[in-house]
């Protein structure tokens, strides 16, 4: 017998550190090489980190939440063969984006490194079953393929993964998957019986505790970070959308069947990218580090996208060269990568300008939060239709605002203003956006 030390490796781009999200095994448990251990977030993508040998294992450094520095012991393993040395192993691990918020260029680490010690970690609570499975099915005897945020869930809930069918590629499982296997399983009381519903007078007492490790995290600490570093300037303006909406819906009943509907986002994506060119110091960053304003030509649109993991933002790329029908495409393609966990670390960094829609949830004003290093988010609000004065007459027309959030140190509020309404000619003149400046 030998003991083999696993100490935290090196994910690369300049790493120091990682926060234990959540642990696979524990203290005598005996895990086959490859064999996922746990789930580790750096600021920049979420990591599942494999076993490197096949033993027993004998401690465990780190709870969910602590910061681990790289080089630190991670997992002291007991082996049986003679030619596993105890060493500092630092073997490659496999960097699984996920649902980690993309960072700043110029972010630091996100909180003070701390020496772990040593603790075992809880036992795993006894999984149910949460779904029938057809006649003759058997449950897969192999590595269940979910997301890191899937398995948290599915620990927290005392679902077993490996009773639900997956949806994804090679039969991983979705969160739609994770939501309908939820769906299925029965509340049980004390007694084992189904928990009656709670009635509607019902005191409800004590609280509940949540950890906030992961990926809200990560968000937490960038929201806090824009929120106190940038001086925020807000400019909402209302938007007569009605030849918007007008079009939209020609363009929609002339698509080849089965075609996704247009929405207003590739209009305002599409009207921005032109606007841009005139405003180039509301499509930049701010390298704090070097003191330096970097003004981009090409238009990466960043799309905030909720997902179960929280708020992402994908990104389209070179929006200015793109038609309304390609930004369609690709605003989908990007938020559907990032609401099922598949899109990468490339896909979800390097955004110049953001926009972000709550739908039919839009509300009437809201104030968004800058995605640092940027200078400016756009905020689209719900439209409705609403009788405004037009020709001194009333008239029914479908308003819709626009609620912005500029960096005042760099962009004032002349400029930001100016941007808006330019924006605002193009939307309510719809055919402009696609007529050569």
């Amino acid at each position: 017998m030998t003991r083999y030390v696993f100490k935290m490796p090196d994910l690369g781009e300049g790493t120091v550190e990682a926060e234990v999200v959540a642990w696979h095994i524990k203290v005598g448990d005996m895990v086959k090489e490859d064999q996922v251990m746990a789930e580790v977030m750096t600021d920049k993508a979420a990591v599942e980190v494999p076993a490197p040998v096949s033993g027993k294992v004998v401690t465990i450094n780190g709870q969910p939440g602590d910061m681990v520095r790289v080089g630190s012991e991670l997992v002291v393993f007991e082996t049986e063969s003679s030619e596993d040395e105890a060493s500092a192993a630092e073997p490659v691990v496999e960097a699984r984006a996920q649902a980690a918020p993309a960072p700043a260029p110029a972010a630091k680490a996100l909180s003070p490194a701390r020496k772990p010690e040593p603790v075992p970690a809880a036992p795993a609570a006894e999984p149910v079953a949460t779904r029938t499975e057809a006649p003759g099915a058997k449950p897969e005897t192999g590595r269940v393929k979910a997301s890191p945020a899937t398995r948290r869930k599915a620990r927290e809930a005392g679902i077993d993964l490996r009773q639900v069918q997956g949806s994804g590629l090679s039969g991983r499982i979705m969160p739609k998957d994770f939501a309908a296997a939820m769906s299925g399983a029965a509340p049980t009381g004390t007694n084992g019986s189904a928990a009656a519903a709670p009635s509607l007078l019902r005191q409800r007492t004590g609280t509940e505790e949540i950890k906030v490790i992961g990926v809200r995290r990560v968000i937490a600490q960038r929201m806090t970070d824009a929120a106190r570093t940038i001086p925020h300037f807000s400019y909402v303006e209302e938007i007569d959308v009605t030849e918007l909406e007008s079009l939209r819906t020609h363009l929609n009943s002339r698509a080849p069947k089965g075609t996704p509907s247009l929405t207003y986002l590739p209009f305002l994506a599409a009207a921005l990218a032109r606007v841009l060119e005139e405003f180039p110091q509301c499509n930049a960053h701010y390298d704090a580090e070097r003191n330096v304003l970097i003004r981009h030509h090409p238009v990466h649109l960043g799309v905030a996208t909720q997902t179960a993991d929280g708020l992402k933002v994908p990104v389209v790329r070179n929006a200015e060269a793109r038609t309304l029908w390609d930004l369609s495409d690709e605003i989908r393609r990007v938020s559907e990568a990032a609401k099922g966990g598949k899109a990468s670390r490339e896909e979800l960094s390097g955004s110049t300008i953001t926009i972000t829609s709550l739908g039919r949830m839009g509300g009437i004003v809201s104030t968004p939060i800058i995605n640092a290093p940027e200078m400016g988010i756009i905020g689209v609000n719900k439209a409705i239709d609403r009788p405004v004065v037009l020709d001194g007459a009333i008239a029914i027309r479908r308003i819709m605002n626009l609620s912005s959030s500029f960096d005042h140190r760099f962009v004032d509020g002349y400029d930001a203003a100016a941007m808006i309404l330019a924006l605002k000619d193009l939307l309510e003149h719809p055919a402009t956006i696609f007529i050569p400046g």
